[in-house]
């Protein structure tokens, strides 16, 4: 049995943590808060953060130039503007793109004069002292290391990790949650769910990410199956997937996540596929492949049971719930199979696809 785990994030959550927690945002005397265009404003969480660094004297500027999957070239301009205005930490306030971004705007701050792509080569000085605050409830970027990025110009994806890149703090506030839309809150929803089930078969999965990983998708896996676009959705079932969404983001720092992730990449830059939906669209099949091994049989088992299941329940309701309708030409699936071919999330489940597989999921899925 492993337990080995590194959780360096100190974790605050519920409702209004940052205005009760104020003192702990003097990391220094400016900050760069990273966000998109809109979100961090309409949540409220803008708001309060800039609310609290004016209690505590501490200067600010906002660069809201981060779109979804954020671009390298968008995380180097935040980082020029970061020294330029003299912040010495960061806030990442937003979605995944937002908190991963923030990460990378923190890397390029503390190290003038490396170019974009010298973010991957692991020769960095320490980032600046950061910040994490979600407004969705999907990616746990707050709770982890990873930033995904996409490189300008070549529809791809890179990821960045560091462990200079772990917040300091990230406050989870579900309140900062509750302007998102019906179909935002499921798509984000299934891609904290897919963090859950992947991390839990991953080779790398250990007791404690396994407990997190369950113990998260439990509370999604309920709302998701409560969920309707004709109710509203509650407080307490907002508070259920940001807390499920944070504990997937621990899970997936230690475990990682399996083959849906690249697969799915493509529908997203290909397709426009919202991420989540891109994702869960895969789940029938990757609970299919892995089934086939006495590994992953009981590890599947061991999930569904967990979260009051079955694996052919979750196989069949998590697609449906992507409701995800394409079709690819047999030219589209070539180019899709040899655009994530290379990804390391293939080797990390009990059952490794290869490509004659990927073709047949493709072609099962959308021919």
């Amino acid at each position: 049995m492993k337990i080995d785990f590194h959780m360096p994030v100190k974790i605050i959550s519920g409702i209004d943590c940052v205005k009760n927690n104020s003192k702990l945002f003097k990391l220094g005397s400016h900050a760069l808060i990273v966000t998109g265009r809109h979100s961090a404003e309409k949540s409220g969480a803008l708001a309060d953060v800039t609310d609290v660094l004016g209690e505590n004297g501490i200067g600010y500027t906002v660069y809201n130039e981060i779109s979804e999957n954020p671009l390298l070239s968008a995380c180097f301009s935040g980082g020029q503007i970061a020294r330029e205005s003299g912040a010495d930490f960061v806030i990442g306030i937003g979605g995944g793109s937002a908190m991963d971004a923030a990460k990378a705007v923190a890397a390029f701050a503390a190290n003038p004069g490396i170019g974009e792509y010298d973010l991957f080569g692991g020769d960095l000085k320490p980032s600046l002292p950061l910040i994490e605050i979600p407004t969705t409830a999907g990616t746990g970027s707050e709770a982890n290391w990873i930033a995904v990025l996409s490189l300008d110009g070549k529809d791809k994806k890179k990821s960045f990790k560091s462990l200079c890149s772990f917040a300091r703090y990230a406050f989870v506030d579900p309140k900062y949650t509750y302007s998102l839309s019906y179909g935002y809150t499921v798509s984000t929803a299934l891609d904290a769910f897919c963090h859950c089930i992947e991390s839990f078969l991953s080779p790398k999965s250990t007791e404690i990410t396994r407990m997190m990983g369950v113990s998260g998708a439990a509370d999604i896996w309920k709302v998701l199956c409560e969920l309707s676009p004709d109710k509203e959705i509650t407080p307490e079932q907002r508070e259920l997937l940001i807390n499920g969404s944070c504990l997937a983001g621990i899970a997936i720092n230690g475990a990682g996540t399996g083959f849906p992730h690249p697969l799915g990449y493509n529908l997203t830059m290909f397709k426009g596929i919202p991420h989540g939906r891109a994702c869960a669209v895969f789940t029938g099949e990757y609970v299919r492949y892995n089934m086939k091994t006495g590994e992953g049989k009981a590890l599947l088992e061991a999930f569904a049971a967990g979260i009051g299941s079955s694996a052919d329940e979750i196989a069949a309701k998590i697609p449906g719930m992507a409701d995800v309708n394409l079709k690819l030409t047999d030219e589209e699936i070539g180019m899709f199979i040899d655009h994530v071919a290379d990804a390391g999330n293939y080797a990390n489940s009990p059952y490794v696809i290869n490509k004659d597989e990927m073709k047949d999921i493709y072609t099962r899925l959308f021919a």
